[in-house]
């Protein structure tokens, strides 16, 4: 009887992983579509505002990140108030250049860039955690960068402000995920969500006030499109990591560059040439060996890459970290 209770269980908690795993690639090809709707939008809206109205639509996830007996205004408190304001300025910065990127770069290329994001975690927690980093990620690392010079082939090809803002926003996004470690299990997810949420809402409020123009029909559909989807990916994202192990959870996100392709080539007219087929291999292997690597050493992993980076706090430790009583 023990060993039928044993395989039940066994057999239950594989169907749990392999739903987590089909979730996560789910919530990713929902990011993808989110970030598609950035580029259709093509700049015809300055980008503040474009973050802005994201924002506003991301409100609809809290409703389902909330856990049991959390309140409203745990949206804004913390139990750090220094590096919940750190978490506020990535994710308002996060936002705004990754829009940028989108906008100005190949789906593609846009997010080879912002998957240098597991290698900037590894130098941030190396500065700011004193972690003991040993030569495996730093030669992940090493090729990540070899990776985006092979991409952005600088001296041989024009270089724009949405290579530099797809850096940022792989930077900033890190910053938001080592801000996370530094926090802990005790703070509250909706607390993390409201941070970077409140961050982009706020600054890409005040600074698109300028320039503000009031989206046509058209431009709503897609705007809309951004952030509900960009909402719902991070609900499908946190259901993930409650069905499934942060290791199992964390590679999917790689898929989004079938979709970023499958994007570009035929809605973009994007191309792709050896060369930045060769870096963006590069680069993936870089983080999956980071993601290897850090499995292996038990540390906490990487956040999924996404263009709304709200969705970053969404990862699998933080769900799984979380209290039953929270």
């Amino acid at each position: 009887m023990t060993s039928i209770t044993a395989d039940s269980n066994s057999m239950a908690a594989g169907h749990s992983t392999l739903r987590g795993v089909l979730v996560a690639f789910a919530s990713y090809a929902v990011f993808a579509f989110s970030d598609a709707s950035i580029k259709i939008l093509n700049g015809t809206l300055p980008s503040y505002e474009v973050a802005f109205i994201g924002s506003l639509f991301g409100f609809a996830a809290i409703p389902f990140l909330k856990a049991r007996g959390d309140g409203w205004l745990d949206i804004v408190k913390t139990t750090n108030r220094p590096l919940w304001m750190l978490r506020f300025a990535s994710g308002a910065t996060s936002a705004i250049v990754s829009i940028v990127a989108f906008t100005k770069l190949p789906m593609a290329e846009a997010f080879a860039l912002l998957f240098l994001l597991p290698s900037f975690v590894t130098i941030l927690s190396v500065v700011f955690l004193k972690e003991d980093v040993r030569w495996q990620r730093w030669t992940a690392v090493i090729l990540g960068f070899v990776g985006v010079l092979i991409v952005l082939r600088p001296g041989f090809r024009e270089l724009s402000i949405g290579h530099l803002c797809a850096a940022i926003g792989g930077l900033s996004g890190a910053v938001s995920i080592v801000t996370n470690r530094a926090l802990g299990s005790k703070e509250k997810r909706v607390s993390l969500y409201g941070a970077a949420l409140f961050g982009s809402l706020i600054v890409s409020g005040l600074l698109m006030l300028p320039e503000m123009m009031w989206p046509t029909a058209w431009q709503w559909t897609f705007l809309a499109s951004y952030g509900l989807l960009g909402a719902v990916g991070t609900v499908l994202l946190m259901t993930a990591a409650h069905l499934a192990p942060a290791n199992l959870v964390a590679p999917p996100q790689y898929s989004q560059m079938i979709w970023a392709i499958g994007f570009g080539y035929l809605l973009f007219n994007d191309d792709i040439d050896l060369p930045m087929a060769l870096g963006i291999l590069l680069i993936i292997f870089s983080g999956l060996l980071t993601l290897a690597r850090e499995r292996k050493r038990g540390t906490p992993l990487p956040a999924a890459v996404a263009a709304d980076t709200r969705a970053s706090f969404a990862t699998a430790q933080e769900a799984q970290a979380e209290t039953p009583d929270r």
